[in-house]
């Protein structure tokens, strides 16, 4: 079966949070592993939204931590689509954080979900192609399909 060509801007999502003390540690920095629950959750509704159906997250490349999130911030956590195969599909998900108070915004994590779509009995499941339609998309699937490479020849390793 042939699938119709999507574009990225038709399952990318934004999702936002504030942080709240029970997500902070005690010096009221926001856990890390809530950070990558949020992007993990984003990059599934993405890879979902797409793909149609059930998507677990196979591998995080790439995740780093650039500055804390504190208690009360406005946590901004945008994902979009990079690449799609035959049953698979790279999300980026990019976190900035909000001081409400100040009104400044920061970039505070980045990363990116290798997902795998699945059918109701939970094997891999094909996937509509990705639509690239700039130069700026061209470059992040480039990046992508050398991210996949590294990571294929790791796994064989």
């Amino acid at each position: 079966m042939a699938f119709k060509p999507k574009p990225s801007s038709a399952s990318a999502v934004s999702l936002t949070q504030i942080v709240l003390p029970f997500q902070a540690n005690v010096a009221g920095n926001m856990h890390g592993g809530e950070v990558m629950k949020m992007m993990d959750s984003a990059a599934g509704v993405v890879a979902a939204r797409h793909s149609r159906c059930n998507v677990v997250t196979a591998s995080v490349t790439n995740l780093s931590f650039i500055e804390p999130v504190f208690v009360g911030d406005l946590v901004i956590c945008n994902a979009e689509l990079t690449y799609t195969g035959t049953t698979s599909l790279e999300v980026h998900v990019c976190v900035k954080a909000e001081d409400m108070e100040k009104g400044i915004t920061r970039q505070v994590s980045e990363g990116y979900f290798f997902m795998v779509a699945l059918d109701r009995n939970g094997r891999p499941s094909r996937v509509a192609p990705l639509l690239i339609e700039n130069e700026k998309q061209e470059r992040c699937l480039e990046a992508a399909k050398q991210r996949i490479e590294i990571m294929k020849k790791s796994a064989r390793k």
